[in-house]
Formats: C-alpha cells, structure tokens, sequence
C-alpha cells in the first residue's frame, strides 16, 4: 500500500494538448514496459515515437523535419543580419582590421541571433505528445541527497507526501555527514516508506551512489533536498517515463524557482527557469536531445545507471552522467508539466557560486564526452556542438561587449551601436513565446503565474551581464583544475 497515494479524480483521465483541446484517454491500459535488448532501441524509438502523435493529429512533421525548418529560419535570420551588419562591420574594419571585426561581430550579434532564433522557432513548434494516465504506476524509488538541510528538508518530505502517485514511493535519505539536525527533522516524520542512510561528508556524488546501492525498484526518482514536489509532479513525471520511446533511460522534470519573493536576486532567477531554461529543455527534447537530467527532479532507470557505475565524482555529476548514457546510445527526454519547484540562491554571492558550479560542469561534460559532436549520429550532437561555442560567445561577452556598452555610453560606437539591437526582438520574442507555453502549463496544474515586471525588465537587460563573467571564471577555473567542493 502506498502511504502516500491519493484516488486519482476524474480529471486525470484527461489531457490538454498545446491548443487548450481535452483529450479523451485512450482505452487500453499500458503496462510497466520491460527493458529490451541495446540493439532493438533504435527501432523502438522509430517507432513508439510517432505512433500516438500520427493518431491524434492531421498534420504531423517528423523530428528532423522540425529540426530542418528551425534551422533554416535561424540560418535566414542571420542571413538577415550579416548584411544588416555591414555597415558596422566596415566601421570596425577601419580600426582594427577585417578579420577580428568579423569575430567580435559573430560572437556578440550573429551567434546568439542564431541561437535565438533556433529556440524561438523550435518552441512554436514544441507540441508534445499528451501524457496517458491510464496506466499501471509501478513502485518507484525517491532518492535524495542531503547535507545541512535542516531548513528545507521538512518542507520537501511534506510535498512528497502530498503526491497523487497511484503507486508505492519508497524513499531514500542519504545523508551527507550533515552537522546540524537535518536527522532529527526527518525522524520526526515518522514514515515507515523512509530510509535514512548516514554517510561521511564526501560530496553529492558520493552521496547519490551510496543511496543507489539501496535501490529496490526500476525507476528512481531523484530529487534536491531543497526541492518542494507540485502534487501532480511524480505521476506525471512516471507517465512520461512510461511513454516515452523503450530506448529511454531518463526524463528530465520541469524546475522553477520557489523563493521568488525573498530577494532581488531570486526574482531574477525565476524569469531564468521560467523561460530561459525551460525554453532550452523545450528545444533539446523536441529534438530528442536533452542535454541535462538535472539531479533537482528527474527519473532514471535504475538498472541502467548502476550500468554506468553511478553518478561520476566530479562537480556537475549530473551533466556528464546524462552525457554518458547518450554516448551509450540511451534517449533522455523532458516533461514541462511535472515541476519541482527549487530553492534558488538569495544573494549575489550564492549565485556566483551556483553559477559558477554549472559552467564548470558544463567545462567537466565537454572534456570527458564532447566527442559526442562526431560520434553521435542523434540531434543531440548539435546541442553538444553549441556548448563548445557558448564559453566563447561568454568571453566575447565579457571582454569585448561589456567594454563596448561602456564606450556607447560616451558616445563611441565602434562595437555595440543600433545595429547590435538586432539581438533583443528575438530574446524578447523567446521570453513572449515561452511565457505563454508556461501559462498553458500552470493553467493545467492550476496554478498561477507571479506578477514579476521589475524581475523581467532586469532579467532582459542585466540578468546576462551578471552572469557571463561568473561563467567565464567557471570555465578558467575547470581549465586550470582548481580544487572542487559541493
């Protein structure tokens, strides 16, 4: 008996589509799907992936043709702009030579032209198949890693006993040699489905596979110690899991920021998840390439990681982890509706160090699986392929753009002028679009959107100026091998 379930209401029987349109739940049930051999994944996927969307739709654009017309729209925007851009470019020759103009100018305007417009055109096109909730939820496992949680740690047990999951939740604490009463917070829930596992300080990583040797059932739930669970969270999460393409070894879950209201910074920040990084899980999962199983809340298979040998010790253990499975040949995917909703830094220098951790990661994943732009034959290769390129686009960033604003402010406009404003139709258009996507979102999990425009209008105009030198001494810091903690 699952001591946390609750009877699913009528409403889960039903799904909205990208239009608001309810679907009826198809009749038959699906069962907890078996795991089959490596070299049925590819035809599994073929399959399984189109099936549900072809039945349900009148028009349907196979992956690779959606992948084909974003990229020729963001290829036509800069198209667009490379000769809009020749009159700056032809002043920036002047003083300091053809060539190095051409490099700043593809790296401030030209590059993340692209890339926004390759988001914008790949959320438009983002329809999802509908999740089915007519399905037999198997026993899943929560793991949770957990050092100096004392004030957060009662709250995300209250959220897990809050889910509508219609199977068992068995949940694994491993803490982390915590020093204050993280233990005794967790004690006095009293939850027979509870196992706490002490363990000396040795970093998440260690942590994670520590609860991993604990591990009973198929699929693993992972989550922050931090990370409060909307009710819906876990059974649509599962269902995602459960639908998805055999070849499927994770699924990413939806994070947002629950602390927006304490700090300027974390108003910042919930724009972030909100729209910034919900619009690149968007992009990479359309195209089955999800980058990220993000060890806040997403699912794994359990077999198939301890295949891996767990999560590696280094500092973005979930980044280069999702990147081993992909070399593996395993899929990763993403479900927007199942949210978790996380602690976010409150000042500037907690988030220069979170910040900081992720570009590091990011640095740890190209070192150990950046071969993937080569040796992958799955669209994930191009998302591998941009984060070689966004460190530079920091750099340029940091050491050119952010001088050239300077030097526009005294009236010298040799690298940032009218021309550089090309940029911000587009990443207005992607905060535009993605806002909507979300509001269909929290509509179906009747929750409602904060009013945040102070946030916004700083999100868009300051949020990158803070973080893209932070990111910078990540990458140098990964590069020179500076010491690492968690």
């Amino acid at each position: 008996m699952n001591l946390f379930a609750r009877k699913p209401t009528e409403d889960s029987a039903l799904a909205e589509d990208g239009s608001g349109t309810q679907q009826t739940k198809p009749s038959a049930p699906v069962s907890w799907k078996d795991f089959g051999a490596a070299q049925q994944r590819e035809a599994d996927e073929n399959r399984s992936s189109t099936i549900w969307q072809r039945q349900h739709r009148s028009f349907y654009l196979p992956v690779k043709g959606k992948f084909a017309l974003s990229t020729a729209f963001a290829c036509a925007w800069v198209f667009l702009s490379w000769n809009l851009a020749q009159p700056w470019l032809s002043e920036l020759a002047n003083d300091i030579g053809y060539a190095p103009a051409v490099v700043i100018i593809f790296f401030i305007a030209l590059f993340p032209g692209f890339l926004n417009a390759h988001i914008i055109s790949s959320v438009i096109l983002d329809r999802p198949p509908e999740l089915r909730f007519d399905i037999e939820y198997p026993p899943i496992n929560l793991l949770i890693a957990a050092y100096n949680e004392a004030q957060e740690i009662g709250e995300t047990i209250r959220g897990i006993k809050g889910q509508d999951y219609p199977g068992r939740i068995d949940i694994i604490v491993v803490d982390d040699g915590s020093t204050d009463n993280t233990i005794s917070i967790l004690n006095s829930f009293d939850l027979p489905n509870l196992k706490i596992i002490r363990a000396n300080h040795g970093g998440k990583a260690k942590a994670l596979n520590e609860g991993l040797n604990h591990v009973s059932h198929d699929i693993i739930v992972c989550i922050d110690a931090d990370t409060f669970l909307q009710p819906e969270a876990l059974k649509r999460l599962v269902a995602r899991f459960l639908s998805d393409p055999q070849g499927t070894a994770a699924v990413a879950g939806c994070v947002l920021v629950k602390n927006s209201r304490d700090t300027f910074m974390t108003r910042l920040q919930e724009w972030d998840y909100f729209t910034g990084i919900a619009s690149a899980k968007r992009q990479q999962s359309l195209y089955q390439g999800t980058l990220v199983a993000q060890g806040a809340f997403s699912a794994f298979n359990s077999k198939v990681v301890k295949a891996h040998k767990g999560w590696p010790s280094v500092i973005g253990e979930d980044i280069v982890l999702t990147w081993a499975l992909i070399k593996s040949g395993w899929r990763i995917g993403f479900e927007p509706t199942a949210i978790g909703f996380t602690a976010a830094p409150t000042t500037l220098n907690g988030f220069f160090r979170q910040r900081k951790r992720w570009a590091r990661g990011m640095i740890e994943g190209l070192k150990q699986h950046g071969h993937l732009i080569w040796s992958s034959s799955r669209l994930s290769a191009f998302f591998v392929g941009i984060d070689f390129v966004i460190p530079l686009m920091d750099l340029f960033y940091t050491f050119v753009f952010l001088p050239g604003i300077i030097l526009a402010l005294f009236g010298y406009y040799y690298i940032v002028g009218p021309t550089t404003l090309l940029v911000l139709p587009m990443a207005f258009l992607i905060v535009f679009f993605m806002y909507r996507k979300q509001q269909v979102v929290f509509k179906t999990l009747r929750l409602r959107v904060r009013q945040n425009f102070a946030g916004f209008i700083v999100y868009m105009l300051i949020y990158q100026i803070i973080m893209s030198p932070i990111c910078v001494i990540g990458y140098v810091q990964e590069l020179l091998g500076t010491a690492k903690r968690w």
